[in-house]
């Protein structure tokens, strides 16, 4: 699937609900499917800084494409994890630093968070970022 199709599936998921709380419920649907990382991929150097729940991020690069696995002890977290490694799981790290996450703001699920909320996704996404260019400069 491209990066345009799982964005409009993400689109197509969210389309669904009109009231913040369901916007809400889907969040936590979407996090209770997160991947559960070992013990030893929760270490300090996978973990998410700036979000309000422990969240780490775990990356691999194969074959010229990054995949990305979330695990948050908050489901709502957890959620806005999935929103961005969905889209951007088996992506190049040009695609990751070149196409920033629009589809979340055409979901409209900003203005349903908390402002430690917007934060936190704010640092997924800029860890995801981080592991991109780091991915790109080392090819």
């Amino acid at each position: 699937m491209s990066f345009l199709e799982k964005a409009e599936e993400i689109k197509r998921l969210f389309s669904k609900t009109t009231l913040p709380e369901e916007k809400y419920q889907l969040l936590i649907d979407l996090g209770k499917s997160q991947e559960k990382l070992s013990k030893e991929e929760k270490s300090e150097d996978n973990r998410v800084h700036g979000c309000q729940s422990l969240t780490y991020l775990k990356t691999e690069y194969r074959d010229g494409k990054l995949y990305f696995s979330i695990e948050s002890d908050a489901l709502i977290s957890a959620g806005l994890g999935q929103l961005l490694t969905r889209v951007y799981n088996g992506e190049s790290p040009e695609t990751v630093l070149t196409v920033p996450p629009k589809y979340i703001d055409e979901i409209g699920i900003r203005s349903s968070l908390s402002p430690g909320r917007v934060n936190g996704l704010a640092s997924m996404w800029e860890r995801l970022r981080k592991e991109a260019l780091q991915h790109y400069i080392e090819k």
